[in-house]
């Protein structure tokens, strides 16, 4: 019959046997980046993240294996340990980092929780120094910048100093309303008490006082609004003011903290799908950056950029036992207390003001300051980021840092932290940090 040649399909058995085991390396393509993380942490020195360790017990699983599906995970845009977890049963290159190994999520999370806690910082930075060392990056040159990232936290949940002040403020008034009214009904009985002072006072003071107010009045006809205040007042004001000194004490500087992870801020996120700019606990994310590799991170309570560099730098520098040489940022860092610590550590800044850009029509400085040493600062810098160096400079920082975040929350679609408490969210943010740079690496190798 015309046209009828028989189909032929190729040999399939599932349930056939292997006469040898295959090699996982083989289903693996030659320039994969999985190849790439195990390269590099197989480079690193990990004595000491292995003295986390304690001798005796049970064996544990290795930690460069730990740390290769961890930091490959974050690559993969794999973020959980459950996820992890599966990923070791499912996915050949998790199969052949572990070595065919299953560590179980507790496993992978107490790992990631506890052993990286003090020894990810050190871990990035070998990374970083292997980049350097292969020519990647010189860490003379960086560009700074920061955006918000939210916390794992109930946006819901929230604590604001501003609603403690007036808390406060409101018992320091009523008690003062309840003395005075006191002092009216039991004038005789109070004549040698000594004045009392109601701004700021505190909870032993407020006892104290209270305690006198009911003393006092124990034995008079007072109405019962008044009764019923002074015992809401025994019952719940001491209590207050102490929950409220709590609160002041994990608020620090800050003007909000959320309940659920007390060192998350509220901040505005431009992020916000509806583009209004909703308020959520978040944390700043500063990053240097050379070529778009990460060079340094630190992770900030305060919304503003401009009080981050101070910190940011200290924290490069006990990293890599030096300054950068130059230092590029927009104008969210351009205030004197920065120009000034840029100057004293000696680094050529290339930071923007706030009216950098209408100077730039006149080509002279139109908007000085108030400050006379801030003028002067934004004089020099305008003069700097206009010479050659400083315009390729300004060119460079837009395709430089800002693509990063770009990568971190787009591509890799990482807009909120898993873990809570700014001691884990830093962890995860080394992990990050490390897979980008890494599959940075792959793709310029």
């Amino acid at each position: 019959m015309i046209g009828s040649s028989k189909v032929v399909f190729k040999d399939y058995n599932p349930k056939q046997n292997f006469l040898f085991p295959p090699n996982l390396l083989d289903f693996i393509e030659e320039n994969h980046p999985v190849k790439i993380v195990s390269e590099v942490v197989d480079q690193l020195d990990i004595r000491n993240l292995i003295g986390e360790y304690k001798s005796g017990g049970t064996s544990s699983y290795h930690p460069k294996m730990l740390l290769k599906v961890l930091v490959y995970g974050y690559l993969c845009n794999i973020y959980t340990s459950r996820k992890l977890e599966q990923a070791l049963k499912e996915n050949v290159h998790f199969m052949w980092l572990s070595a065919m190994q299953r560590p179980d999520h507790n496993t992978l999370n107490r790992f990631r929780s506890e052993r990286l806690k003090t020894q990810i910082k050190e871990i990035f930075t070998q990374i970083v120094l292997l980049l350097q060392k292969e020519g990647h990056v010189s860490l003379k040159t960086t560009f700074v910048d920061g955006t918000k990232i939210e916390a794992n936290a109930n946006r819901y949940t929230f604590v604001w100093g501003r609603a403690i002040n007036k808390s406060k403020e409101r018992i320091e008034s009523q008690l003062e309303d309840l003395w005075n009214y006191t002092q009216q009904i039991a004038q005789e009985e109070l004549k040698d008490t000594e004045p009392i002072v109601f701004k700021q006072i505190d909870k032993e003071k407020v006892s104290e006082v209270i305690d006198k107010i009911d003393t006092t009045l124990k034995k008079k006809k007072i109405p019962v609004r008044v009764r019923q205040k002074i015992n809401y007042a025994k019952k719940n004001w001491r209590k207050n003011l102490e929950k409220y000194e709590a609160y002041e004490n994990i608020l620090k500087n800050r003007n909000s903290f959320s309940k659920t992870d007390h060192d998350a801020t509220f901040m505005r996120m431009k992020e916000d799908h509806m583009r209004n700019g909703q308020l959520k606990p978040a944390y700043n994310l500063q990053l240097s950056t050379e070529n778009q590799f990460i060079l340094h991170y630190t992770l900030h309570p305060n919304p503003n950029d401009t009080k981050t560099l101070a910190s940011h730098l200290e924290s490069f520098e006990e990293n890599y036992g030096n300054v950068p040489l130059e230092l590029v940022a927009d104008a969210g860092y351009g205030s004197y207390e920065n120009y000034e610590l840029l100057k004293r550590k000696k680094i050529k800044s290339y930071v923007k003001y706030n009216y950098f850009d209408k100077d730039r029509k006149t080509m002279q400085v139109t908007h000085s300051a108030s400050n006379p040493l801030l003028a002067e600062h934004r004089k020099k810098a305008f003069r700097l980021l206009n010479t050659k160096r400083g315009a390729a400079l300004r060119k460079q920082r837009c395709y430089d840092v800002e693509p990063v975040f770009a990568q971190i929350k787009h591509n890799k679609n990482f807009k909120r932290f898993f873990l809570r408490g700014k001691a884990k969210v830093e962890i995860e943010t080394g992990l990050l940090a490390i897979a980008h740079n890494l599959k940075k690496l792959q793709k310029v190798a």
